[in-house]
């Protein structure tokens, strides 16, 4: 057998190769870090956060409802053709005298910034006052017609019509509350119904707006409508409607939305602020800049450097 010849190494060499091992360790490590470092440096924001969900720019969140069904104690009548639907509102007077089968509703209803029902419990002490005429002074509910909010604080039945919205298992609305009304009945055929332009008093009258009127008269409310697409002026609305054979029923509503919400200017404000750093950042880094930029955020540089050195001094004082 051939035996190969070995020859154990020196005590220097063995040093520089253990040293060797482990600076070359402290090297691959060190590139790791510096890398993950380039990768979050460049990776935009939008990515680095795409987990925060965005915050919705509302002062109050939606109020929900569901309209009462046949069984339920609020609910009042459906017409047998499935024309329209009758919810119980305590707000519902009969004239005495009775004149005649005109009727008719004066309703409220409130949205958010986002256009969704609200109920007004960012808006305490808050009232809106609708002027009627004097043909129902008799009315215990007008003269005017007074809404406060918070509704569910004020009133048994806050909510008592669907004004808005259609559902394919309902004749009007979409299945959930919206407005707060009173109603009228008994007036002749031949009468008029008259309302004044909306006021509002309060601490936080200035955190709602009146978008407008939606007024349908003499026929059936037609609930396929938007409360704030379909919001018209007090002029252009008609400010009241007066009744005639077969068309012996009218409606309007206030449309009113909040407008307190503070994270609009400061959702641009911030936004802006983004646009303007990274402009910032564009203009004070050219082909050059941009490197030593990189530089320091890169974690390890500074290291590999001293590494460098180190070794250097390290088999130089091996070899002698």
């Amino acid at each position: 057998m051939i035996r190969l010849p070995f020859t154990t190494p020196d005590r220097n060499t063995v040093q520089i190769a253990t040293v060797s091992v482990i600076v070359a360790g402290c090297i691959v490590a060190v590139v790791a870090l510096a890398g993950a470092g380039v990768t979050a440096t460049e990776m935009p924001n939008s990515q680095q956060y795409a987990a925060t969900p965005p915050t919705e720019n509302v002062s109050e969140e939606a109020y929900e409802e569901p309209a009462p069904g046949p069984d339920d104690q609020y609910f009042e009548a459906a017409h047998p053709d499935g024309d329209w639907v009758s919810y119980v509102n305590p707000r519902d007077k009969y004239r005495s005298p009775y004149l005649g089968d005109g009727s008719g509703k004066i309703c409220v209803t409130l949205v958010n910034e986002e256009g969704e029902f609200v109920e007004g419990q960012s808006i305490p002490d808050t009232t809106v006052e609708v002027p009627t005429g004097d043909s129902l002074e008799w009315h215990t509910y007008a003269d005017p017609f007074t809404v406060e909010y918070p509704l569910t604080e004020n009133y048994e039945r806050p909510l008592d019509a669907d004004q808005f919205g259609t559902s394919p298992d309902l004749a009007q609305g979409d299945g959930y509350m919206d407005s707060h009304c009173m109603e009228i009945h008994g007036m002749p055929e031949d009468g008029t119904i008259e309302y004044g332009e909306a006021s509002l008093s309060g601490e936080h009258a200035d955190d709602v707006e009146v978008v407008g009127y939606i007024q349908q008269a003499n026929e059936g409310w037609d609930t396929d409508i938007d409360p704030i697409e379909d919001a018209e002026s007090y002029e252009e609305a008609g400010g009241g409607w007066t009744y005639y054979p077969d068309g012996s029923h009218g409606q309007v509503v206030v449309v009113l939305q909040l407008d307190g919400a503070d994270g609009g200017s400061d959702t641009n404000g911030s936004s802006d602020a983004n646009d303007g750093s990274e402009n910032s950042s564009d203009d004070s880094s050219g082909e050059n800049g941009s490197d030593d930029a990189a530089a320091e955020t890169i974690p390890g540089l500074g290291i590999l450097t001293a590494l460098a050195a180190l070794i250097a001094v390290s088999l130089l004082r091996l070899r002698r």
